[in-house]
Protein backbone atom coordinates (compact mmCIF):
# COMPACT_ATOMS: atom_id res chain seq x y z
CA UNK A 1 0.00 0.00 0.00
CA UNK A 2 1.07 3.23 -0.98
CA UNK A 3 1.04 6.51 1.34
CA UNK A 4 -2.35 7.55 0.80
CA UNK A 5 -4.58 5.45 2.91
CA UNK A 6 -2.22 4.48 6.09
CA UNK A 7 -4.53 2.58 8.19
CA UNK A 8 -2.45 5.02 10.48
CA UNK A 9 -4.29 7.79 9.47
CA UNK A 10 -7.68 6.29 8.76
CA UNK A 11 -10.54 6.62 10.97
CA UNK A 12 -12.46 3.37 11.44
CA UNK A 13 -15.40 5.34 10.93
CA UNK A 14 -13.78 6.10 7.02
CA UNK A 15 -12.92 2.44 6.29
CA UNK A 16 -16.18 1.08 7.40
CA UNK A 17 -18.00 3.35 4.82
CA UNK A 18 -15.76 2.39 1.80
CA UNK A 19 -17.45 -0.68 1.34
CA UNK A 20 -20.51 1.53 0.62
CA UNK A 21 -19.31 4.03 -1.26
CA UNK A 22 -17.66 0.94 -3.51
CA UNK A 23 -21.07 -0.40 -3.98
CA UNK A 24 -22.53 2.74 -5.02
CA UNK A 25 -20.20 3.92 -7.46
CA UNK A 26 -20.46 0.43 -8.97
CA UNK A 27 -23.90 1.09 -9.54
CA UNK A 28 -23.15 4.16 -11.56
CA UNK A 29 -20.51 2.70 -13.10
CA UNK A 30 -22.93 -0.19 -14.66
CA UNK A 31 -25.30 2.97 -15.94
CA UNK A 32 -22.59 4.08 -17.80
CA UNK A 33 -21.87 6.71 -15.87
CA UNK A 34 -17.80 8.40 -16.26
CA UNK A 35 -18.26 10.83 -13.65
CA UNK A 36 -19.92 11.70 -9.91
CA UNK A 37 -20.04 14.41 -7.67
CA UNK A 38 -19.29 14.22 -3.95
CA UNK A 39 -22.80 15.71 -3.60
CA UNK A 40 -24.51 12.70 -5.66
CA UNK A 41 -22.65 10.53 -3.70
CA UNK A 42 -23.32 12.33 -0.02
CA UNK A 43 -26.91 12.14 -1.06
CA UNK A 44 -27.24 8.63 -1.71
CA UNK A 45 -25.47 7.38 1.60
CA UNK A 46 -27.08 9.85 3.64
CA UNK A 47 -23.80 11.79 4.87
CA UNK A 48 -22.21 14.98 3.78
CA UNK A 49 -20.55 15.90 0.87
CA UNK A 50 -17.64 17.31 3.02
CA UNK A 51 -17.35 13.89 4.58
CA UNK A 52 -17.17 11.92 1.97
CA UNK A 53 -14.76 14.25 0.17
CA UNK A 54 -12.42 13.74 3.46
CA UNK A 55 -13.10 9.91 3.35
CA UNK A 56 -11.90 9.67 -0.38
CA UNK A 57 -8.95 11.37 -0.03
CA UNK A 58 -7.45 9.01 2.63
CA UNK A 59 -7.40 6.39 -0.28
CA UNK A 60 -7.31 8.28 -3.54
CA UNK A 61 -4.87 11.06 -4.86
CA UNK A 62 -7.74 11.99 -7.15
CA UNK A 63 -9.54 15.01 -7.03
CA UNK A 64 -12.84 15.74 -8.41
CA UNK A 65 -12.87 17.70 -11.47
CA UNK A 66 -15.40 21.09 -11.68
CA UNK A 67 -18.75 20.34 -12.21
CA UNK A 68 -18.09 16.68 -13.27
CA UNK A 69 -16.42 15.05 -9.95
CA UNK A 70 -14.17 12.33 -9.85
CA UNK A 71 -13.31 9.67 -12.55
CA UNK A 72 -15.83 6.59 -10.96
CA UNK A 73 -13.81 3.51 -12.22
CA UNK A 74 -10.55 5.02 -11.30
CA UNK A 75 -12.34 5.65 -8.00
CA UNK A 76 -13.68 2.18 -7.94
CA UNK A 77 -9.81 0.88 -8.25
CA UNK A 78 -8.43 3.13 -5.75
CA UNK A 79 -11.19 1.97 -3.19
CA UNK A 80 -10.84 -1.74 -4.10
CA UNK A 81 -6.89 -1.71 -3.80
CA UNK A 82 -7.10 0.07 -0.12
CA UNK A 83 -9.63 -2.74 0.55
CA UNK A 84 -7.44 -5.51 -0.58
CA UNK A 85 -10.48 -6.17 -2.96
CA UNK A 86 -7.80 -5.99 -6.00
CA UNK A 87 -7.70 -9.57 -5.86
CA UNK A 88 -10.44 -12.00 -5.55
CA UNK A 89 -10.35 -13.77 -1.68
CA UNK A 90 -11.61 -16.90 -0.87
CA UNK A 91 -13.89 -17.23 2.22
CA UNK A 92 -15.78 -20.13 4.23
CA UNK A 93 -18.54 -20.09 6.49
CA UNK A 94 -18.55 -22.76 9.20
CA UNK A 95 -21.89 -23.22 10.64
CA UNK A 96 -24.86 -23.85 7.90
CA UNK A 97 -27.72 -23.06 9.84
CA UNK A 98 -30.49 -20.44 8.63
CA UNK A 99 -27.70 -17.82 9.07
CA UNK A 100 -24.81 -19.73 7.46
CA UNK A 101 -27.29 -20.87 4.75
CA UNK A 102 -28.44 -17.63 3.98
CA UNK A 103 -25.03 -15.97 3.65
CA UNK A 104 -24.34 -18.76 1.12
CA UNK A 105 -26.80 -17.35 -0.51
CA UNK A 106 -25.85 -13.75 -0.42
CA UNK A 107 -24.76 -11.86 -3.75
CA UNK A 108 -23.40 -8.87 -2.61
CA UNK A 109 -20.16 -10.49 -2.09
CA UNK A 110 -19.48 -10.60 -5.87
CA UNK A 111 -19.68 -6.75 -5.50
CA UNK A 112 -16.39 -7.12 -3.73
CA UNK A 113 -14.42 -9.77 -5.47
CA UNK A 114 -14.91 -12.62 -2.12
CA UNK A 115 -15.59 -15.83 -3.22
CA UNK A 116 -17.52 -17.93 0.02
CA UNK A 117 -15.90 -21.27 -1.61
CA UNK A 118 -17.91 -23.56 1.36
CA UNK A 119 -19.85 -23.94 4.65
CA UNK A 120 -19.11 -26.67 6.90
CA UNK A 121 -21.16 -28.21 9.85
CA UNK A 122 -21.18 -30.98 12.40
CA UNK A 123 -24.76 -32.19 11.80
CA UNK A 124 -25.15 -34.58 9.26
CA UNK A 125 -28.74 -33.69 7.60
CA UNK A 126 -27.25 -29.90 6.85
CA UNK A 127 -24.39 -31.46 4.50
CA UNK A 128 -25.16 -31.07 0.29
CA UNK A 129 -24.99 -27.79 -1.15
CA UNK A 130 -26.49 -24.22 -1.00
CA UNK A 131 -27.44 -22.00 -4.10
CA UNK A 132 -23.92 -24.44 -5.26
CA UNK A 133 -22.13 -24.14 -2.53
CA UNK A 134 -21.18 -27.18 -0.84
CA UNK A 135 -22.14 -27.68 2.58
CA UNK A 136 -18.87 -30.44 4.04
CA UNK A 137 -18.42 -32.09 7.33
CA UNK A 138 -16.75 -30.34 9.58
CA UNK A 139 -13.62 -32.35 9.56
CA UNK A 140 -12.80 -31.27 5.93
CA UNK A 141 -11.97 -27.67 6.89
CA UNK A 142 -8.34 -28.07 6.90
CA UNK A 143 -8.43 -29.78 3.16
CA UNK A 144 -10.82 -27.51 1.52
CA UNK A 145 -8.71 -24.52 3.20
CA UNK A 146 -5.53 -25.83 2.02
CA UNK A 147 -7.13 -26.19 -1.68
CA UNK A 148 -8.55 -22.67 -1.79
CA UNK A 149 -5.84 -20.89 0.35
CA UNK A 150 -8.36 -19.38 2.47
CA UNK A 151 -6.96 -16.97 4.91
CA UNK A 152 -10.77 -16.00 5.98
CA UNK A 153 -13.96 -17.43 7.51
CA UNK A 154 -17.56 -16.36 8.74
CA UNK A 155 -18.17 -18.24 12.06
CA UNK A 156 -22.25 -18.78 12.64
CA UNK A 157 -22.47 -21.48 15.29
CA UNK A 158 -24.18 -22.01 18.49
CA UNK A 159 -22.66 -20.43 21.88
CA UNK A 160 -21.52 -23.53 23.29
CA UNK A 161 -19.40 -24.36 19.88
CA UNK A 162 -18.46 -21.21 19.09
CA UNK A 163 -14.89 -21.76 20.92
CA UNK A 164 -14.13 -24.82 19.50
CA UNK A 165 -15.48 -24.18 16.17
CA UNK A 166 -12.79 -21.15 15.92
CA UNK A 167 -9.55 -23.34 17.24
CA UNK A 168 -10.53 -25.80 14.17
CA UNK A 169 -10.41 -22.50 11.69
CA UNK A 170 -7.68 -21.36 13.27
CA UNK A 171 -6.08 -24.47 13.03
CA UNK A 172 -6.71 -25.19 9.53
CA UNK A 173 -4.75 -21.80 8.62
CA UNK A 174 -7.26 -19.04 8.80
CA UNK A 175 -6.20 -15.49 10.11
CA UNK A 176 -9.30 -13.41 10.00
CA UNK A 177 -13.17 -14.36 11.82
CA UNK A 178 -16.21 -12.78 11.45
CA UNK A 179 -17.95 -13.76 14.40
CA UNK A 180 -21.78 -13.93 14.74
CA UNK A 181 -22.09 -15.92 17.72
CA UNK A 182 -22.73 -14.08 20.19
CA UNK A 183 -19.25 -15.00 22.47
CA UNK A 184 -16.14 -13.45 22.55
CA UNK A 185 -13.96 -15.66 21.47
CA UNK A 186 -10.14 -16.38 22.62
CA UNK A 187 -7.24 -16.19 19.64
CA UNK A 188 -3.40 -15.95 19.67
CA UNK A 189 -1.60 -12.95 18.13
CA UNK A 190 -1.61 -13.20 14.55
CA UNK A 191 -5.33 -13.46 14.15
CA UNK A 192 -7.89 -10.80 13.89
CA UNK A 193 -11.37 -11.62 14.71
CA UNK A 194 -14.63 -9.09 14.34
CA UNK A 195 -17.60 -9.44 15.85
CA UNK A 196 -21.00 -8.55 14.14
CA UNK A 197 -24.06 -8.74 17.30
CA UNK A 198 -27.40 -8.39 15.46
CA UNK A 199 -29.30 -7.71 18.34
CA UNK A 200 -26.98 -4.98 19.19
CA UNK A 201 -27.27 -3.63 16.23
CA UNK A 202 -30.51 -3.56 16.19
CA UNK A 203 -30.83 -1.99 19.41
CA UNK A 204 -28.69 0.77 18.22
CA UNK A 205 -31.27 1.05 15.29
CA UNK A 206 -34.13 1.26 16.94
CA UNK A 207 -32.62 3.85 19.90
CA UNK A 208 -31.50 6.33 16.24
CA UNK A 209 -34.99 6.17 15.41
CA UNK A 210 -36.21 7.22 19.10
CA UNK A 211 -33.42 10.00 19.11
CA UNK A 212 -35.07 11.39 15.29
CA UNK A 213 -38.33 11.31 17.08
CA UNK A 214 -37.87 13.47 20.29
Amino acid sequence: MDNIGQESEISKATVSRLPAYLRFLKEVASRGSWYVSSAAIAEALGVSAVGVRKDLAFVSSQAGKPKRGFEVNTLIADIEKFLGYDERTAVVVVGAGRLGKAILLYEGFEHFKIDVVAAFDVKPERIGAVSGKPIYPLERLDEIVRRHDVKAGILTVPRESAQSACDAMIKAGIRAILNFSPVSLKVPDGVSVRYEDLAASLAMLFGSMQDSDK
